[in-house]
């Protein structure tokens, strides 16, 4: 492995515990030190299957902390820091925009100076397709304009553009990756599949925003996963990997399927939950569609989805029937 020894934020959230659980399982890291200030969507629960693995050790801290974060990377010879940790709710930026400027924006700043300080780290920074805004056709990708809509995607925005600017103006190390919409186990209740799935099982509404013709893109998180870790083995500094699911689908439909899988596990008739669908006032400034070329990872670094979208969702589905 190109690198050995490393600094995961944000890893006892949901895609950050799947990131750090696919490389203890798949690959040979000597240390991973997993640093989460355990708030609302990160848990001890996560982190089942390695929290007691003698590679892994878990530190209960703030990003925002920059003499822990130092420490940190001095005490345990840290050679790559991979940047999980976010306010990622877009309807909470809308409630609570603050609290996604200090984590988001501030957060990152601090890991980066910490990294000015310590220049032989790596920096791979965790980001968001919603950077780009809405899409009517065509893709984005890499190179792709901004145009961020939601307090959410402006506090990420910011962050990717502190991650270049740090890398372009102190010569540091630094990739940086875009993803899809991600869905699978341990996720946390409030988005959008998780919900779903809960709500069904527990007999209360279904909200849709508008009519249900928002369209996104969805990636399996272990999927994601593996692609963040062939961009830190083979991927070059500077550069920006964008990572998709490449199964476009309008919420309604994505819904219907949801429904449909359940039914079938649970041995209910359909209409009982379709019966549960209800309309709400949209999202204000609910962009309409997400969709990303992702053909540079995949040409460049090898990587390839393993999970088509009805596989994930079975997946998915049987773990939160367990």
């Amino acid at each position: 492995m190109r690198y050995k020894k490393f600094l995961v934020t944000g890893g006892a959230g949901f895609i950050g515990s799947a990131f750090i659980r696919y490389g203890l399982h798949h690959l040979s890291p000597e240390k991973i030190v997993n640093l989460d200030l355990l708030t609302y969507a990160g848990h001890e629960k996560n982190m089942e299957g390695f929290l007691h693995d003698p590679r892994h050790l878990f530190v209960r801290g703030d990003i925002c902390d920059r003499e822990l974060v130092k420490k940190l990377c001095q005490d345990h010879g840290i050679e790559a820091i991979v940047h999980f940790a976010a306010e990622s709710h877009v309807d909470r930026s809308i409630q609570n925009p603050a609290a996604f400027l200090e984590t988001n924006i501030r957060g990152t700043f601090t890991l980066l100076e910490v990294i000015r300080e310590l220049p032989h780290i790596h920096f791979h920074h965790i980001s968001t397709d919603e950077v780009y805004g809405s899409l009517h056709e065509g893709y984005f990708n890499e190179h792709s304009s901004y145009r961020p809509n939601s307090p959410y995607s402006a506090s990420k925005a910011a962050s990717d553009h502190l991650v270049r600017a740090w890398g372009h103006t102190y010569g540091l190390s630094t990739t940086l990756s875009h993803c899809t919409n991600n869905y699978g186990p341990y996720q946390h209740a409030e988005k959008f599949i998780p919900h779903m799935i809960m709500n069904c099982l527990q007999s209360k509404p279904l909200p849709i925003y508008g009519q249900g013709i928002n369209v996104r893109d969805w990636l399996y998180v272990d999927d994601h996963a593996e692609a963040v870790w062939m961009i830190l083995e083979k991927g070059k500094a500077g550069e920006v990997y964008d990572i998709g699911g490449e199964t476009e689908m309008r919420n309604i439909d994505l819904l219907e399927m949801l429904i449909e899988r359940l039914a079938a596990r649970t041995s209910q008739d359909p209409k009982n939950f379709r019966n549960l669908i209800t309309w709400v006032a949209d999202r204000p400034g609910h962009d309409l569609r997400y969709a990303i070329d992702c053909s540079k990872i995949k040409t460049e670094l090898g990587w390839a989805q393993r999970h088509t979208l009805p596989q994930g969702l079975e997946k998915t589905i049987e773990w939160y029937l367990q």
